[in-house]
């Protein structure tokens, strides 16, 4: 009886023992033949590092080629050939793999311009933490303080939308003006309301290097446009030759013309920065981009003090001498006589502070311009 359950125990564990082994082998085989899982399998590029963005906000036609509008000459002298598509926005995307600038079209209006960068600020294959953003468009400029084909570096930026607004028939007595501040009670009030986007202050000290920079750039002239200035006899500035200058902005959705909204665009950027800004140039975009790159520096994801932007004179805000406000805009349309010379100098302007940015990127990477140049 002994020998049998001694024969019956080994009988079995000579049987159990294999099984399980295999149980075991088997086991670990389905776990080292187990499918991948998406993370395993697919690695994700690292971002591709940006230098500089170029921000324009329109092109006319095709991007190489033909009619040029802001973006076309930075596209062919950048050589901006890598294409990325942007379905999130207006405009694809262009890029120097071998400088790392990268050139955008946002489309006009702040919400176009809002919406463009902010989609390019959490775009995961590019990496902007770094990079110097480089606003570079044509725009209406005031006479009194500059001639078509000019180029002003802005520090403030100054929204002309966000108000109340009374019809001027219907004014009172006593208002200058029917535009007056968000929760206040009348035109220019002494207590200025809180900054709701109505303002925003851009790096000084970064403007201020773009500045001295290119300030002796030779911007070049057209006959026709000088021997239109002419005419301006009341305005010395818009009288010389294109010249680089330091200037403020007004953006805002309706393109307004006349010498009574030229007024109140000089009062409300005097007034939305205490002083210490100067109305100069007139567009639409410039806070829509202001108001994302001051979001996406709150998230990491670039830097806000690195934004420079930079207008150029297609026309004036106010009539030709000897015309109305509405045959001075009419007569011009969306056609400005000087658009291809402000494009031009957009472009020679520009360029000088991408191409010095660039070329030290291994300084001006970690550092900015000024602090080296204080050094």
């Amino acid at each position: 009886m002994m020998l049998n359950n001694a024969f019956s125990k080994g009988m079995f564990s000579s049987l159990l023992l294999p099984l399980l082994a295999s149980l075991l082998l088997v086991t670990g085989c389905e776990k080292n033949i187990e499918a991948p899982t998406e993370k395993q399998g697919v690695q994700t590029p690292s971002p591709i590092p940006v230098k500089v963005v170029v921000v324009n906000m329109f092109e006319i036609g095709e991007d190489e080629g033909d009619t040029a509008g802001e973006f076309q000459l930075w596209k062919e002298r950048q050589k901006l050939s890598q294409r990325f598509p942007f379905p999130q926005s207006h405009h694809d995307l262009f890029l120097n793999p071998e400088t790392g600038v990268l050139g955008m079209v946002t489309g006009m209006g702040t919400n176009k311009s809002a919406s463009a960068v902010m989609a390019l600020g959490l775009d995961p294959r590019f990496d902007l933490s770094k990079a110097y953003w480089l606003v570079a468009g044509i725009s209406g400029f005031d006479p009194a303080d500059a001639s078509i084909g000019s180029a002003a570096w802005a520090e403030w930026l100054v929204d002309g939308d966000l108000m109340h607004e009374i019809d001027g028939r219907e004014l009172p007595e006593d208002w200058s003006t029917g535009n007056f501040p968000l929760f206040s009670k009348g035109p220019y009030p002494e207590k200025r309301p809180p900054n709701q986007g109505e303002v925003f202050r851009i790096n000084g000290e970064l403007t201020e290097w773009a500045f001295q920079l290119t300030k002796d750039i030779d911007l070049g002239d057209d006959e026709h446009i000088a021997e239109d200035r002419k005419a301006f006899t009341d305005f010395p500035n818009a009288q010389r030759k294109p010249f680089v200058l330091k200037g403020d902005n007004l953006a805002g959705m309706t393109f307004w013309h006349g010498d009574y909204l030229n007024q109140w665009a000089n009062e409300w950027v005097d007034y939305w920065s205490e002083g210490q800004g100067s109305f100069v140039s007139s567009a639409m975009e410039d806070t829509g981009t202001a108001q994302s790159l001051t979001y996406l520096d709150r998230a990491g994801k670039a830097d806000y003090d690195r934004l420079m932007v930079l207008r150029t004179a297609s026309n004036f805000t106010v009539p030709h001498p000897g015309m109305t406000a509405a045959e001075s805009l009419l007569s011009e349309g969306e056609n400005y006589a000087g658009l291809q010379l402000s494009l031009e100098s957009a472009y020679r302007v520009g360029s000088r502070v991408v191409d010095t940015l660039v070329n030290d990127w291994d300084t001006y990477r970690e550092q900015m311009p000024y602090e080296v140049e204080g050094k």
